[in-house]
This record gives C-alpha cells, structure tokens and sequence, in this order.
C-alpha cells in the first residue's frame, strides 16, 4: 500500500472534519490499483451562481509516474459528486493498469515496411 499523501482543500467551501474523513475513506481505494500514486489532490468546489442546477464540483488529480491523472465531477450533492469522481477515477485506474499490463505482455513487432533488395 502507498504512503501518498492526500490533500484535500476546499473552494467557497469550509472543509468539516465528517467531510475530509468521508474523503480519505473514499479516496484510499485508489491507492490498492497503484502502489506508486505519489501524491491525490482534491478540491472540493461550491460553486454560487444564479444556477443552481450544479452546485458542488469534486475534482481529484492524480500525480504519478507518467500523465497525471484528473477528473471532474458536478452534481447538486457534495457527497454525489465525491462518490462520482472517486469511481470514475477508479475505472481510469483500473484502464490504465490493464493497458500497461496488455502491452507489458503482448509487446509489438516493429514493422519496418516492405525490404527491397538490391539485385
């Protein structure tokens, strides 16, 4: 298991301490698909407009070796849009390790083209 750390900050929004617990036990299952997660952002938005259709965003980024990894949801729930993100970060998880684990088993032959030989 990981040792990264999780930092969890709050915009237009005062971070309880039900609220950074709920975010630690959802986020933790992140860290079981790679052990070499270096560091979860969260922000945690509540956004004040006139439309009140989409008031709170989760966003969590990901730093690891290769592209980070970051993912946005909204939704009218706070709780809604953490569980959102977490899953959909989940699922790119889940993608990425498979995909490095198809291409660690399965490498390609480079194809240079057809040889043309002197006569």
């Amino acid at each position: 298991m990981s040792n990264a750390p999780i930092v969890i900050s709050g915009v237009h929004l005062e971070l309880t301490e039900a609220l950074k617990e709920t975010v630690h036990v959802k986020v933790e299952k992140l860290l079981r698909h790679n052990p070499r997660i270096v560091r979860i952002h969260v922000e945690l938005v509540f956004n004040h407009t006139r439309d009140h259709s989409r008031e709170f965003a989760a966003q969590i980024r990901l730093e690891l070796p290769g592209p980070d990894v970051v993912v946005r949801e909204e939704s009218e729930d706070l709780y809604k849009s953490i569980d959102t993100v977490v899953d959909k970060v989940d699922r790119q998880l889940r993608r990425r390790h498979r995909l490095e684990k198809e291409k660690r088993n399965h490498p390609h032959d480079t194809d240079l083209g057809p040889i043309h030989r002197a006569s």
